[in-house]
């Protein structure tokens, strides 16, 4: 039974979804948590907070600004980028994609900035009609220093609204 009703709280929710994800419907994604949790060559793991803030120009899909910022033990990095999501038939799973460019600080006053690919997938679970928490996974790929690419684990809250 327990299962049953559980299975109907996710088909009713994902139903109550459909609408988030409708053209004209904007959305802001602050990682509030700040767990955002990488690795890569340079830095075993950082701490970082991030935001997007997006429109969607068709149902389902969504162009995106973002800022982050995360901090280690070897390097500080700030990043600022565009992308696209592209929402699964109004399930919450979504795929994401885009460029970013991120100036690194090393230890010791140096600085680097280099410009990158991301991907991302992630879950926007609804926890009202309007507020989601949303887990994902990334990979940023550096164009210049695959030594500063990175996999990492994210959470965040989505605001949706019209």
């Amino acid at each position: 039974m327990r299962k049953f009703v559980l299975l109907f709280s996710l088909l009713l929710a994902s139903v109550a979804a459909q609408a988030q994800f409708e053209k004209g419907t904007m959305i802001v994604n602050p990682s509030l948590t700040g767990l955002d949790f990488s690795y890569s060559k340079n830095s075993k793991a950082a701490f970082g907070l991030g935001g997007q803030a997006g429109a969607f120009l068709s149902d389902g899909f969504a162009l995106m600004v973002n800022a982050e910022a995360s901090w280690s033990r070897p390097v500080n990095n700030y990043g600022l980028g565009t992308g696209v999501r592209y929402y699964f038939n109004s399930t919450g799973i979504y795929l994401g994609g885009g460029i970013d460019w991120e100036r690194y600080r090393y230890k010791g006053g140096l600085h680097d900035s280099d410009w990158g690919l991301g991907l991302e997938a992630g879950y926007a679970f609804f926890l009202s009609r309007t507020v989601t928490i949303e887990p994902a996974v990334y990979y940023k790929w550096r164009f210049d220093n695959s030594d500063n690419s990175r996999f990492g684990i994210k959470i965040g809250f989505g605001f949706y609204f019209k």
